[in-house]
């Protein structure tokens, strides 16, 4: 049971890293002012409580990722409360990307989705 339970692990790692950078885009696309990590977290947490798909631990090195690919851009702001905070925003790259990203995405589900319906 315990090669299952490591099997499952994997592959729901796997699964993760290939869906993160599409829902980071679309989470700091979708919001009208640029966005912190933590507040990122926080609205990927009340999205999907049942489905705790990507650990703060996870979200920042994607976030830096994204960043060094041109795909969002950051400044760092001060913040009242403690620490100065990163503020994410899409570039216009990132706005190409998350296009074509989410028209692999929907391709990949329907075929994925044929599939496992037999």
């Amino acid at each position: 049971m315990a090669e299952i339970t490591a099997q499952t692990k994997k592959f729901q790692k796997e699964l993760n890293s290939g869906t993160s950078s599409l829902v980071l885009l679309s989470v700091v696309n979708r919001s009208k002012e640029p966005m912190y990590g933590y507040q990122i977290a926080k609205l990927l947490e009340e999205s999907g409580p049942d489905f705790p798909m990507m650990k703060q631990g996870t979200l920042y090195p994607v976030l830096r990722s994204l960043e060094e690919n041109g795909l969002l851009e950051s400044t760092v702001e001060p913040s009242v409360s403690g620490p100065p905070r990163r503020y994410y925003k899409i570039t216009n790259d990132g706005n190409v990307a998350l296009e074509e990203w989410l028209e692999i995405w929907k391709q990949t589900k329907k075929f994925v989705d044929a599939i496992l319906k037999g």
